[in-house]
């Protein structure tokens, strides 16, 4: 059986995107990629594996896309300072639905556990996890930029700016990103980096009375 064209992959990713975002994760299966892109179920088994090699493909191609599109913003950013990176990498979202907006749907309304399943090929695993560790290693980049620090307090904040309040503020709205809920962002995250984290936090000691 030849190969499938590359743009014939990217055919297939983009219908199981579309299945997962519109039907939810049950709704992608081959035979429905096969029907949304007149591919054969051979031809996109052969590409994929499985089911599950499908929309792992799918998942990583969204946040390959997504943290690339980061790791750029705070690039360009970081010389105007490293409080203009924190404020990029929260806008990237934002961003990010403009640019990609199936990929963003995917992302930021789909659970991950529920669209890949336990199913998933040790490559996309193993992948998976090399991309938790990109983002991790952004936060504490941007740590070390603003306060010299890397501990896990540090960190924290720099989470709460670039996760937690774009999803509070741009994500749960359920409506694309506005100029002014930007500017909201911005104006907060700007307002959060003004006080410096707490101190690192000291080693529990466990140690009792009764044994030493």
């Amino acid at each position: 059986m030849p190969r499938p064209r590359v743009h014939d992959l990217d055919d297939a990713l983009d219908a199981a995107e579309r299945l997962a975002v519109e039907g939810g994760p049950s709704a992608v299966t081959l035979r429905a990629v096969a029907a949304a892109t007149e591919m054969s179920n051979g031809a996109i088994y052969h590409a994929f594996g499985s089911r599950g090699g499908l929309v792992g493909r799918a998942w990583l191609r969204a946040a390959h896309r997504f943290l690339d599109l980061q790791q750029e913003s705070v690039e360009d950013a970081l010389g105007r300072g490293p409080v203009d990176a924190v404020v990029a990498a929260a806008d990237t979202p934002a961003v990010f639905a403009e640019r990609f907006p199936q990929s963003s749907r995917l992302l930021l309304t789909v659970r991950r556990d529920e669209l890949l399943g336990s199913e998933i090929p040790d490559d996309v695993a193993t992948e998976l996890s090399r991309l938790d560790s990109v983002l991790v290693e952004l936060f504490v980049r941007l740590a070390l930029a603003l306060w010299g620090r890397r501990d896990g307090r540090a960190v924290e904040v720099i989470e709460a700016c670039v996760v937690g309040l774009p999803t509070g503020l741009l994500l749960h709205a359920q409506r694309k990103p506005d100029d002014a809920m930007r500017r909201r962002l911005e104006a907060a995250v700007r307002a959060v980096l003004t006080l410096d984290p707490p101190p690192p936090g000291k080693r529990h000691d466990k140690t009792t009375k009764g044994s030493r």
